[in-house]
């Protein structure tokens, strides 16, 4: 059954209130002038790096090494991340030439 205007407005309404409160919140429990707890201080240099390395075993979890490519475009996708990053350490340019030499692989060179 389709939503009325009246349903849509108030998701709209309460999913805008809910990502200005993410992002609000922490400012106005941390102020500038006020330095933040230890533990939160820690935790967001902690954080990030913990972050990819979940998303990294995340998305390489259910790679079938005993099948053909074995895992190939993965491995050299990774090798690839690895050195760009470790050549410029730009984050977003490892990322991105990253996901586009995946690319490559997995649709011009390890066709299934």
């Amino acid at each position: 059954m389709p939503l009325t205007p009246l349903q849509i407005i108030l998701t709209i309404v309460a999913v805008a209130l809910g990502a200005m409160a993410t992002r609000f919140t922490p400012f106005l429990l941390f102020p500038e002038e006020k330095r933040a707890p230890e533990l939160v201080v820690y935790l967001g240099k902690v954080l990030p790096p913990v972050m990819m390395g979940l998303l990294t075993v995340y998305c390489l979890k259910d790679i079938p090494i005993q099948a053909n490519p074995h895992g190939l475009p993965e491995l050299i996708s990774i090798a690839f991340i690895v050195a760009i990053h470790t050549w410029r350490r730009n984050v977003l340019l490892s990322i991105g030439s990253g996901t586009l030499l995946y690319m490559l692989l997995v649709q011009q060179v390890f066709i299934s």
